[in-house]
């Protein structure tokens, strides 16, 4: 072999090692789904490091008591996935689930509840979720936790912290007594109007988290190897894919987009994880409906008015039996409201007069942390990006700048 040969040769083995290593990290993958951001959400899934997971997974398997802290969709998602952990029955693993939020928290702030905390389990996680590691209330939690440990030199408390600003303030504190997961979101992506590539503002790490945090959750229940948790977020990225697909190209999602473009109120309820699910929908889609002059509304939320005929209504239940869930859609149903019902089984009773359904089967027995909710949240999130195609065809563009100042001062 020629030196020339040689070289080529050598060039080869460094071009194939750079494909296999790009394929390894994710960046070379196939598509799943048509809607862009869904992609990119799978790659940056698969890129977060073992190395950072490992021990946010060993204290979340660990602690007796998980605390979460976060604000707005932040604190919606984090909240929808450690739902389904609190209400699993893993026998000695059995875990409480608290925000500052709740009644029964045990203090005005975390410096206050940490003495009751540490009183009552052995291993406390506060938990936090923020994308831009910026947001204030979890930030203010981090720290006074943060004085607690140093003023009571306690054991009794970790704290983890997924984010996509690893040099962010509640990063550098977290990482004082805790462990800092790094999970990209759009990265250095500029702000189009392609939103169904790029999603709205922090679409791609909010959902991306997500599915992180359920899929753990499967793993303590199943008390698996961390590694576990990537395979699980492959697989169900590949089911996931065809689900959205599947329903964002339907009738069904045609006509509510057709119904969003008018000026109607969007009202959306369920109860437990299933709340938490249509808050998060609806911190996206008021930005964008609240362009248009109309509002949305949680239902039977304090703020909440009558429907008016022609409004539209979006109910999330796996069983579909939820009573309290079913007497709102007869009342909306009284008023000439539409009522769009997202549920978890064929033929349940809230599907029956309800004008457009969703179903995402799923097999989990009781007491199992199931993929429901994180699938229909999943299934929603296209609806205000298809919102805004709709009115930038009608000639109505909304650049994100709007939508991010809309936010700012509205959240």
């Amino acid at each position: 072999m020629t030196i020339v040969q040689e070289v080529i040769h050598a060039i080869k083995v460094l071009i194939l090692r750079s494909v296999l290593v790009l394929a390894e990290c994710g960046k070379i993958k196939g598509k799943i789904s048509n809607v862009g951001y869904v992609n990119r959400i799978r790659d940056n899934l698969l890129r977060i490091k073992r190395r950072e997971l490992l021990p946010l997974y060993e204290n979340l398997k660990s602690a007796n008591c998980v605390v979460c802290g976060g604000s707005g969709r932040s604190l919606h998602s984090l909240n929808a996935a450690m739902s389904q952990l609190a209400v699993s029955q893993i026998g000695w693993r059995n875990k409480v689930v608290l925000t500052p939020d709740d009644p029964g928290f045990p203090g005005k702030n975390m410096y206050d509840a940490a003495t009751e905390l540490e009183r009552r389990y052995k291993k406390t996680l506060l938990l936090i979720n923020s994308g831009s590691g910026l947001s204030d209330d979890p930030l203010t939690m981090v720290q006074d936790l943060e004085r607690y440990i140093e003023d009571k030199k306690t054991s009794r408390f970790s704290v983890g912290l997924i984010t996509s600003s690893s040099n962010s303030p509640i990063a550098q504190t977290v990482r004082k007594h805790g462990h800092v997961v790094h999970l990209k979101g759009r990265g250095r992506l500029k702000p189009s109007f392609e939103y169904s590539e790029i999603g709205i503002m922090g679409d791609m790490f909010e959902l991306g988290r997500l599915l992180i945090l359920c899929m753990m959750n499967e793993e303590v229940f199943r008390n698996l190897d961390v590694n576990e948790v990537f395979k699980l977020c492959e697989e169900e990225l590949a089911k996931l894919g065809s689900i959205i697909d599947s329903n964002v190209e339907s009738e069904t999602y045609t006509r509510l987009v057709d119904i969003l473009e008018r000026r109607t109120n969007v009202f959306l309820g369920g109860k437990g994880t299933a709340n938490e699910i249509v808050k998060m929908t609806a911190v996206r889609l008021f930005h964008i409906k609240g362009f248009l002059g109309d509002n949305v509304y949680i239902a039977r939320g304090v703020n909440a008015p009558h429907p008016r005929a022609g409004d539209l209504e979006i109910l999330v239940s796996f069983s579909g039996e939820t009573k309290p869930v079913i007497i709102w859609r007869d009342t909306f149903k009284k008023l000439n409201g539409i009522v769009l019902t997202i549920t978890g089984t064929k033929g349940s009773t809230l599907t029956q007069k309800s004008d457009f359904q969703i179903t995402l089967e799923e097999e989990a027995k009781l007491g199992q942390p199931r993929r429901f909710y994180m699938r229909a949240a999943y299934v929603l999130s296209p609806l205000p990006v298809k919102l805004t195609e709709r009115l930038s065809e009608r000639g109505l563009k909304l650049p994100e700048y709007m939508i991010k100042w809309y936010h700012s001062v509205t959240q």
